[in-house]
């Protein structure tokens, strides 16, 4: 990796932006044969790789086909060709020539074998031997020349030239890593459309006073649900988590991803607490835990159905007294109990801003961008990448999937190579 200040090639490839989107760009232009340029604002590249999976990198989900489609909610056939270029076993077998060999844990996520994200990070690094690269320099405009290529002009004033352009500087997700939406105002002066941008995988505020007590309670194998009026926007099993200002944890931001533009009052949500038995199953177990032990505070019986925490508040978001005798309850309330678990209501206030989010949902829109080489049908030469395009995933190494798999497709193109895939 070459990090001296080099003369400006006017037939150089240009990629702005050093996280997972720009290095792979890098790294396959480089194969190509391109002189590549990288430029990234921060002191390092990768900056957002070390803090994703909590600091061990879930670089990418062992998903193939339609599974692998499926995991991103909006504009997933536009992942189509990026996906076959390089799909998550030709990321993994990219990673293991730069010496960073990958393991496949629970749900398909994939992590480096060190558990380490840094190990990912050097791995690239070491893959950009070839390419100069500066950090610390951070785009202001990008403009096209009358000889068809580019001029780009850095903050310290300096003017670089060059064939091709590749902008993959991230969203809006995360702004310590320099995500601030530096590629979408790029693309706004280009002649782009950017559509709305929202916070995605993120947890989401609630209400409901409650569930304060619960801070720190995680529920497994329970289903959230969340409609608006007759139309149900997301039904998903899995796992959650309650927190000091609402929910947390896998189901929840996966629910954001088709929440996120919407207004969060008008969205009814709930958990199935018990979603592998029916009401009717339900109500009978509950029927008959009140009549065996009829003496006993139904406080106390609660438990047997859920964690204590949520039993020593169940009652009361139910209407009823926790402390009277189980014998005493009667049937209204037992059906307002057996509702409530499997419709436990959840108020819904909004979304945790950009700075708590994992993606950007919105962004560059797709529509002017050649999905089989991620190049501008606008603007010959300009290419984009990663998140700062309108395309965003589940939780579970899908975003940086995409991230590395237009990455490396807009690389190949930009340099002139064709786009043959790697399966």
């Amino acid at each position: 990796m070459r990090t001296a200040c080099m003369p400006t090639n006017p037939d150089r490839v240009l990629i702005i932006g050093g996280g997972p989107a720009g290095m792979a760009a890098a790294l396959f232009a480089l194969r190509q044969g391109a002189d590549v340029l990288l430029l990234e604002r921060n002191e390092k590249l990768g900056k957002k790789l070390y803090i994703t999976g909590k600091g061990r990198c879930n670089v990418t989900n062992a998903a193939s086909g339609e599974e692998l489609l499926d995991s991103y909610p909006r504009n997933r056939r536009f992942l189509y060709a990026a996906l076959r270029f390089l799909p998550p076993e030709g990321l993994r077998e990219v990673l293991r020539g730069l010496n960073c060999d990958t393991i496949v844990e629970r749900g398909g996520r994939v992590f480096p074998v060190s558990q380490k994200a840094s190990d990912v990070t050097r791995a690239l690094t070491r893959g950009l031997s070839g390419a100069e690269v500066r950090l610390g320099v951070r785009v202001k405009a990008v403009s096209k020349t009358p000889g068809g290529g580019f001029s780009v002009l850095t903050e310290g004033g300096e003017s670089l030239q060059a064939r091709s352009v590749i902008i993959a500087t991230g969203g809006l997700s995360y702004p310590v890593t320099g995500s601030t939406g530096d590629g979408y105002a790029l693309a706004r002066t280009l002649g782009h459309s950017v559509t709305d941008t929202f916070p995605s995988l993120v947890p989401y505020e609630t209400a409901d006073d409650w569930s304060r007590p619960l801070t720190g309670l995680s529920l497994k194998n329970v289903v959230l649900e969340a409609a608006r009026g007759k139309k149900t926007l997301f039904s998903q099993q899995g796992e959650m988590l309650f927190t000091h200002f609402g929910i947390s944890g896998p189901l929840v931001l996966s629910l954001s991803s088709h929440l996120a533009g919407l207004d969060a009052g008008a969205v009814d949500c709930f958990i199935d607490l018990k979603p592998a038995v029916t009401a009717e199953q339900l109500d009978l177990r509950l029927s008959g835990m009140l009549r065996e032990d009829g003496r006993k505070q139904l406080s106390g019986l609660l438990p047997q159905l859920m964690p204590s925490s949520l039993a020593a508040v169940f009652p009361a978001v139910c209407r009823v007294d926790g402390t009277r005798q189980a014998s005493q309850v009667s049937a209204a309330e037992r059906r307002r109990m057996t509702a409530c678990l499997k419709h436990l209501p959840l108020r819904l206030t909004g979304p945790r801003p950009f700075s708590e989010a994992v993606i950007t949902r919105g962004g560059v829109q797709v529509k002017e961008v050649d999905p089989s080489t991620m190049q501008s049908k606008l603007v010959p030469g300009l290419y984009f990448a990663g998140e700062v395009l309108d395309v965003d995933g589940y939780t579970g190494g899908f975003n940086l999937q995409a991230a590395f798999a237009t990455g490396a497709l807009a690389g190949r193109s930009a340099a002139g190579g064709p786009g043959q895939t790697m399966e």
